[in-house]
């Protein structure tokens, strides 16, 4: 059965309609770099939509005939709805995204301040499987300075949500310009999609980078910078 056509646009721009979700197959397509939210998205409060979600994940797991009166089984569907607003797509809810105060740069500081490593855990909009990986993040102050933990942050706030990593990498980097007054913003993200290693093509030896380099950082000699401190 032919599923249902999705009108889709290519970076190029290349209309997509004729094409089923079959035949587009696991390409990484994105419409934006805005998550794809309802206007009404909160109307339901968190509570009622972990009502909901554990209704209708009851039903797939019934659809799928596993017995949900097993003591193991029972409290699935609670524990899942929980998972989903509380934890892995709380980045969802503007009302999580992290508060942040800038510093005056009092020590005069002027050069790349580079934060690595950033463990993450996301989830694929396609597929809804994890993706796992590290983000880089720097950034040269334009007077102001954030706390350290900031950047952490702001990188787990988009990451608990449906992604597609090269969104994740300019929604980041975004935030970061907004934030830090600054267009000296540069983002690198490393990750493992789940969808490509455990499904699909079931490689689980390829990763995905994606990198932002904005401001001063967008010319070679930073770029070499910044790839030493993070090589190092």
């Amino acid at each position: 059965m032919k599923l249902e056509t999705e009108t889709l646009l290519k970076p190029n721009g290349y209309n997509l309609t004729n094409f089923s979700i079959d035949e587009i197959g696991d390409d990484h397509i994105s419409t934006g770099i805005e998550t794809p939210i309802k206007e009404n998205a909160f109307h339901l409060s968190d509570i009622d939509k972990k009502e909901r979600i554990a209704h209708l994940f009851s039903e797939i797991m019934d659809v799928m005939g596993l017995d949900l009166t097993d003591d193991s089984l029972k409290g699935t569907p609670n524990r899942v709805a929980k998972m989903y607003i509380d934890e892995i797509f709380s980045g969802l809810n503007p009302k999580n995204k992290p508060k942040v105060a800038l510093f005056e740069n009092k020590y005069q500081y002027n050069q790349m301040l580079v934060e690595k490593n950033i463990t993450f855990y996301s989830n694929c909009e396609h597929h809804f499987v994890p993706i796992i990986g590290k983000a880089h993040v720097a950034y040269i102050s334009s007077g102001k300075v954030i706390g350290l933990s900031k950047l952490n942050r702001i990188v787990q706030y988009f990451a608990k949500r449906p992604q597609v990593q090269e969104r994740l990498t300019n929604q980041i980097a975004t935030e970061l310009k907004q934030v830090l007054e600054t267009e000296d913003v540069a983002v690198i993200i490393d990750a493992k999609h789940l969808c490509v290693s455990s499904r699909g093509i079931k490689d689980d030896t390829s990763a995905t980078v994606t990198s932002y380099y904005g401001g001063v950082f967008n010319t070679p000699s930073k770029i070499a910078e910044l790839q030493n401190y993070l090589n190092n």
